[in-house]
């Protein structure tokens, strides 16, 4: 039996209950209830971590599903989250793990030290927090990324990034690469459809950007009349290349009907070409689109002689024209990102893995 586990980011109110700190929802728990999130809750006088050690699953994905481009292309990650989420998107795409108020879908009990004894012995580059935000389950994940790094594999965020500071900080002390979530680029859209703020996001994406050495790349999921018009992608390309710079990748990706919006319609091809356009047209670099098969525009070009450098069709690599060195071997312009001297070949694979398997010693 895994108990819960017992936080640091909280402290004592005035009128007896205790604060969450983590998030800027700030939870303000009395005895045996549950924040926002559902995984984190007051109990004994503290807040803990009720997922800690429990999982939804783990499978082994190419590191591009995350998606990362620029992160060691071509390589597996072994990827898992847990329950729960401090965020209510009604256009959620994982809305059975990050929605989730039963713990027993947490069907896969497992140590950091047996998570990344299981990557090491999967291949894995790098393990991922991911399937819901790794912010709820912090302590966890800054754990198996401890362990993670022990073994020389790095360790991959996939994230809202609605987090405090001081959390925040200590938090992507543990964290190679992350993709931030920008779900939109008016506060009306987040307000409104994830009760949640756009400037707590983008203070992360300029703290990840100018404070860290985690590599950033960018996800935002288009909905038809939500947040797909010219001027908020014109606005956000812009905020993007003033802020951050021209060289963080920018993926645009399709909705699929789900969750609490069934009936908005799926994100036409049209749509992701003209949003890839505008934000190159505002000088970022690497522009993708995602969630539609479209080898040009999921393909890396070099921004110096405009040479593909990395093709790819889905997931799967199938060109490569880096040097050892990460340059363009055409021009010898250094593409922005880490990578790896030759590239992975996992390919478009999910492997789904049971972690009661490693637990003996090697598979």
């Amino acid at each position: 039996m895994i108990e819960p586990r017992r936080t640091l980011w909280w402290h004592a109110l005035d009128d007896g209950r205790l604060q969450c700190d983590v998030c800027p929802r700030h939870c303000r728990l009395a005895e045996g209830q549950q924040g926002l999130c559902f995984v984190r809750a007051r109990a004994d006088d503290a807040i803990v971590l009720t997922t800690y050690g429990r999982s939804s699953g783990f499978c082994v994905d190419p590191i591009e599903k995350k998606p990362l481009n620029h992160f060691l292309p071509g390589t597996p990650v072994l990827s898992f989250g847990t329950a729960g989420c401090n965020l209510t998107c009604k256009f959620c795409q994982n809305w059975d793990i990050s929605k989730s108020r039963e713990t027993d879908i947490l069907a896969d009990r497992a140590s950091p030290e047996l998570i990344a004894t299981a990557a090491a012995e999967l291949g894995c580059r790098s393990v991922a927090f991911t399937y819901n935000d790794p912010v709820v389950f912090m302590e966890y994940a800054m754990d198996v990324a401890d362990a993670c790094h022990a073994r020389g594999i790095r360790t991959v965020a996939v994230t809202a990034g609605y987090m405090c500071p001081e959390p925040r900080a200590a938090f992507y002390r543990h964290i190679d690469a992350a993709n931030v979530d920008l779900k939109g680029f008016t506060e009306r859209f987040y307000r409104t459809l994830s009760s949640a703020r756009l400037d707590t996001v983008l203070d992360t994406l300029v703290y990840l950007r100018h404070e860290t050495t985690v590599w950033l790349e960018i996800t935002t999921l288009l909905i038809p009349g939500e947040n797909d018009s010219a001027d908020e992608i014109e606005a956000a390309s812009r905020w993007i290349a003033d802020h951050l710079g021209p060289d963080v990748p920018l993926h645009f990706t399709a909705f699929h009907p789900d969750y609490k919006m069934p009936d908005t319609p799926r994100t036409p091809h049209l749509t992701l070409i003209r949003a890839r356009d505008i934000a190159r047209a505002n000088g970022l670099r690497h522009v993708y689109v995602g969630n539609v098969e479209d080898v040009g525009r999921g393909s890396t070009y070099c921004h110096g002689c405009g040479e593909r450098v990395i093709g790819r069709r889905g997931y799967t690599l199938t060109d490569w024209g880096l040097t050892p060195e990460g340059r363009c071997r055409t021009c010898g312009t250094v593409l922005p990102g880490v990578f790896t001297d030759p590239p992975g070949h996992w390919g478009g694979r999910r492997l789904p893995v049971r972690l009661r398997d490693f637990a003996a010693g090697p598979a």
